[in-house]
């Protein structure tokens, strides 16, 4: 059963950028630089640090995120917007700060809890942009990615904090970009009622 859930993550995680790039080449979606080149960096660290720690159908999600990401980064560079704005830069020091953290400590429960809270710092990024550009971004992919990290955090299948720690927070920040994608929507259509209304 764990090798099922881990084998339906990790499909998931590559699955779901398909509506994505496909959107990217259709000028729809317009991803974040600077969230998406620190989502490049940081799988392979929690890749190497769940490895560590004992994962094993649960790194599944892992590697099928670092491929994604690994994509999305490099056409982000053309198609994506940010990366120059002083909270971009911030977020990229801080994400710098954050991985220095995590050669000191050479923990691999360091590394994961340090390698979210960096993660945390790109999300933000997009969360920011995508409620003010709801359109910008394909709310299936961000659906589907906290769908493999739901299944991520099934596939570890025991109570292992060290190993369901990334994938639950996979699932979290992925749902949290998807809601905020439907609250912008939200609020557009909101403002574009109050328009015609005047």
């Amino acid at each position: 059963m764990k090798e099922t859930l881990g084998y339906i993550s990790g499909i998931l995680a590559i699955l779901s950028a398909v509506p994505y790039i496909r959107n990217i080449f259709l000028l729809k979606t317009k991803p974040q630089r600077a969230s998406w080149l620190i989502w490049s960096v940081l799988p392979s660290i929690a890749f190497f640090a769940q490895l560590s720690k004992g994962g094993t159908w649960s790194l599944l999600l892992t590697a099928g995120d670092l491929m994604t990401v690994l994509v999305i980064f490099i056409l982000s560079i053309k198609y994506g917007v940010g990366g120059k704005t002083k909270l971009d830069i911030w977020a990229l020091v801080g994400a710098g700060v954050g991985l220095l953290l995590w050669y000191i400590t050479k923990e691999a429960l360091a590394a994961l809890l340090i390698t979210i809270f960096v993660d945390f710092l790109g999300g933000m990024l997009t969360i920011i942009k995508t409620y003010k550009d709801p359109e910008s971004e394909t709310l299936i992919t961000w659906m589907i990615t906290g769908l493999a990290g739901f299944f991520g955090a099934l596939s570890v299948w025991e109570n292992n904090f060290s190993l369901l720690v990334f994938p639950i927070w996979i699932c979290l920040i992925n749902f949290s970009v998807a809601i905020t994608i439907l609250l912008g929507r939200r609020k557009l259509k909101l403002l574009q009622m109050k328009n015609l209304s005047q």
